[in-house]
């Protein structure tokens, strides 16, 4: 073996590795989100909602939406969306309607409840960007390249399931 070709194995062998621990975070850091808004309600005596379901209500904001366009947005890892979005509705933090043109829709979108909970997370997530940016641990470029590299490597993995049907 030449060793042009050992160079070449040995740096994809790295970048195997390089990818393999950038996915190992991006899950390690989706659970840690998940302990951070835990915290933040424990600390406000916030206990019926779990971290799931105010990430719903955050990510559903001013919008009347499906259940499914909901499930689309991703940001629900290893949960059951119907079964959260039915646990909130029971609690008051969500209002639920069937869709008059489809009646196998439903249609959801929060109480005035459901807009305190949402607001405590936004509060929340402001506080950490302030104190990302204002303490040098991330600036505006930093999270452009992130964000960046993140979206191309969610259009990978879509174009690769996409592929796959």
């Amino acid at each position: 073996m030449s060793l042009h070709t050992q160079m070449a194995e040995a740096e994809q062998q790295s970048f195997v590795t390089g990818y393999l621990d950038a996915l190992s975070l991006v899950e390690r850091l989706h659970r840690l989100l998940l302990d951070v808004i835990k915290d933040e309600f424990e600390r406000l005596g916030v206990l019926e909602v779990n971290p799931v379901q105010a990430l719903l209500m955050f990510n559903n904001a001013e919008n009347e939406v499906t259940a499914g366009e909901l499930k689309t947005r991703g940001y629900y890892q290893g949960s059951n969306v119907s079964y959260n979005l039915k646990k909130l509705v029971e609690m008051g933090y969500m209002h639920h309607q069937r869709c008059e043109i489809d009646r196998r829709s439903v249609r959801v979108r929060l109480t005035a409840k459901g807009r305190a909970i949402r607001d405590i997370v936004a509060a929340l997530f402001g506080r950490h960007a302030d104190a990302l940016q204002g303490k040098g641990v991330l600036g505006a470029d930093g999270i452009d390249q992130i964000t960046g590299a993140l979206r191309r490597v969610e259009r990978y993995w879509t174009d690769q399931i996409r592929y796959i049907y």
